[in-house]
């Protein structure tokens, strides 16, 4: 696993587009399952904070990802170089704050409004390209953004009347920029020849060490570390997290992003509320089955149709647009 192909350019991007949409798949499933196993260890170490699991799982799932992956590339790892180095802290820096801004901000506001907050990174990365090349993006991708964010609001039942910009609200808002940051960096032409294989193992063991610490501080006794994983239903959500939303996902995503514009893999990556909408109208119940808790499923509401019919209406348009600008 020394390198891995580029594919062929005529094919290239709609391969890539379907290679994103599974990764984004895979992270709607990261939603109903990491809550299921908040739940398990909430049982099991009551009284203790959800930032330590939070932690804790991130710390677990990059570090264990970091090694896996890596054992996987073997000797390819010995031609590390520093733009690798860079672009994989970059990464995790990035990921890492823009999550941990999130889940602060989360304590502070409702739900609905963090969800539509955290994909304003649809508009501020087309705004960000356009400051940056002094041009106007086009008008199907200002449409698709602004439609994308409308099925947001919908999805989540953002209430507009109860935003103002307060610590929550600014944290969230931040997270979004840090989301974007780390969309646009894989794009960056001063990374193009760097191996994705070797950047996505740094990546993941600088996200896992940019955890530790808030891990570390949350923590009550050493023994919250193992006790946390007491239970098989844990260790199983782990594995889940570890092999389909971390592994699989942000390979996926590190490997093709390049061959898709970041405006366009902004409005993919914002097909994951969908997806995880979908998936948490069956997978709770399971879950809760197997691992003793109670996390019934979500119900079938004219926001999960509206608002993701809008978001997924705003893909298909981008993609017939770039099928007929290729065919021309």
């Amino acid at each position: 696993m020394d390198s891995i192909p580029a594919p062929a350019a005529p094919s290239g991007h709609w391969r890539a587009t379907q290679m994103l949409l599974v990764a984004t798949l895979f992270w709607g499933v990261s939603f109903p399952v990491g809550k299921a196993l908040l739940e398990t260890q909430q049982k099991l170490l009551p009284g203790l904070t959800p930032w330590f699991f939070s932690a804790l799982c991130l710390t677990y799932r990059f570090a264990l990802a970091a090694l896996i992956f890596g054992a996987c590339l073997g000797r390819s790892l010995a031609g590390l170089t520093r733009r690798e180095i860079g672009q994989g802290v970059s990464l995790a820096l990035f990921g890492s704050g823009g999550l941990l801004f999130q889940m602060d901000g989360l304590a502070r506001i409702p739900a609905s409004t963090s969800a539509f907050l955290t994909q304003l990174y649809c508009i501020m990365i087309p705004a960000w390209l356009a400051l940056r090349r002094r041009q106007w993006p086009s008008a199907t991708t200002l449409a698709c953004c602004l439609l994308v964010l409308a099925g947001a609001a919908v999805l989540s039942g953002f209430d507009w009347r109860a935003l103002h910009l307060g610590r929550g609200e600014a944290e969230t808002i931040l997270g979004a920029a840090l989301f974007c940051g780390q969309i646009l960096l894989l794009e960056h032409p001063a990374f193009a020849q760097n191996h994705m294989g070797r950047t996505t193992v740094v990546m993941f063991a600088a996200t896992s060490l940019a955890c530790l610490p808030v891990a570390v501080l949350t923590a009550t006794r050493a023994s919250d570390w193992w006790r946390a994983y007491a239970s098989p239903a844990c260790v199983a959500f782990l594995a889940v997290l570890i092999l389909l939303c971390t592994l699989i996902s942000y390979v996926l995503m590190n490997y093709w992003q390049a061959r898709v514009s970041a405006t366009e893999a902004g409005l993919i990556y914002a097909t994951e509320p969908v997806f995880a909408s979908f998936f948490a109208l069956f997978l709770p119940a399971r879950l809760s089955s197997w691992a003793g808790i109670h996390y019934p499923n979500e119900q079938l509401t004219w926001c999960l149709l509206v608002g993701g019919g809008l978001i997924v209406a705003a893909n298909a348009w981008l993609q017939v647009q770039n099928a007929s600008q290729a065919k021309s």
